[in-house]
């Protein structure tokens, strides 16, 4: 049992507010973990200005800013530095130029943008458009008031901002959406799986960038609210041991953790959580089904889909293309709610080998010029009822 005057002591080398430089600890049990949290909220000063302190349950820990890490670990040796919280992008290129005075483009007609009709997806529709799948989009938030997406949109969080709404103030969070699940009445777009119900999940600020800690929160709101799906159009450059915890528990909750390969042209590379071996890892093909130059390539890449000058919603209203592996995974993420709302009880691993499976082979040279294949949800759904 630790002593109040060992948790005084850390809550000595908490720093008051949010500062750049944040960190992520870790107990050894999750009876620490609860312990040590009560002991700091009862040694709390009244005062509104305590300590910034980010409560992470799934990994046992919490985020914090610490004055001195070193000291504190030489001190506090019940406690385990896992790593400092640092700074994660989302996956995107601009295709239009994104000025803050640019005019949004219109759709005048229901529209289905060319990848959606690329994979396939409305040849599905008639038997399945996504019904009763809950995905939840870990982006900038997203625009629910945009007129194809208000009866799509069924819930979220703001991390960033506890205190306000999801409201996307960047883009990418709506554009993935849209993507996923567009639902228009008349003029406006169609996504992969319109009838899926997204839950915006804003962990990511104007800038498109989140902490490490908030993405873990983020993932554990998806595990208590039981999504079916996790969009994650995002990645790093190194691994976090708080992040694939994290992910793990929510894979361990049979939620299907979809994942954007990176945007730096790279062979044999990988940008993480989509390295993680029970993430469903997506790259980017263009119009001509090829690979598209900025994609990331990987043998542990399990799926291609379109991601170059991608059609979608946008904030206010609006509408833009965009370029990028978060755009190819938001097909993937459209088309497993497509299976899902199928099979409901289909497993995560059994999704992921049928869509490979089923994927089309990319490039004219045979073999096929990747391992993988481009995704087609027709086929994949045809396979159901086939096995």
């Amino acid at each position: 049992m630790m002593e109040r005057d060992l948790i005084r002591s850390l809550q000595e080398e908490l720093l008051p507010g949010t500062t750049e430089t944040r960190h992520i600890l870790r107990l050894q049990s999750d009876d620490d973990y609860r312990r040590c949290l009560a002991l700091l909220e009862e040694l709390a000063p009244p005062s509104s200005g305590g300590p910034f302190l980010q409560p992470l349950p799934s990994i046992h820990g919490f985020a914090c800013s610490l004055r001195s890490p070193e000291k504190t670990r030489h001190r506090l040796p019940f406690l385990e530095i896992e790593e400092d919280d640092r700074p994660v992008q989302i996956h995107g290129l601009p295709t239009v130029p994104l000025r803050p005075s640019a005019q949004p483009l219109k759709v005048r007609d229901q529209h289905i943008p060319w990848g959606v009709r690329k994979i396939k997806a409305p040849s599905v529709w008639k038997r399945s458009a996504g019904q009763e799948v809950k995905i939840g989009v870990i982006d900038t938030g997203i625009d629910y008031m945009h007129p194809d997406l208000q009866g799509t949109v069924a819930g979220g969080i703001n991390i960033v901002h506890r205190h306000m709404l999801p409201r996307d103030d960047n883009g990418h969070g709506t554009h993935i959406a849209g993507t996923i699940a567009a639902h228009s009445r008349q003029a406006g777009l169609l996504g992969v799986a319109p009838e899926a119900s997204l839950y915006a999940v804003k962990a990511f600020d104007h800038n498109g960038t989140a902490y490490i800690a908030d993405i873990v929160y983020a993932i554990e709101w998806c595990i208590r609210q039981r999504m079916d799906i996790i969009n994650m159009s995002f990645g790093m450059k190194t691994s976090s041991k708080a992040l694939e915890q994290a992910i793990q528990q929510a894979i361990d909750a049979g939620i299907l953790v979809v994942a954007s390969s990176g945007n730096d042209g790279k062979k044999g590379k990988l940008d993480y959580p989509a390295k993680l071996p029970d993430v469903l890892a997506v790259g980017a093909t263009t119009k001509q089904k090829r690979v598209a130059p900025f994609s990331n390539r990987s043998k542990r890449i399990d799926l291609y889909a379109p991601g170059e000058a991608i059609y979608s919603s946008w904030m206010n209203g609006g509408y833009h293309e965009l370029s990028g592996t978060s755009m190819a995974t938001s097909h993937v993420t459209g088309a497993i709610a497509l299976l899902l709302s199928a099979r409901p009880r289909m497993s995560g691993p059994a999704i992921r080998e049928l869509l490979r499976q089923t994927a089309t082979p990319i490039g004219r040279k045979k073999p096929a010029s990747v391992d993988t294949g481009e995704l087609n949800a027709l086929t994949a759904f045809r396979s159901l009822y086939s096995s």
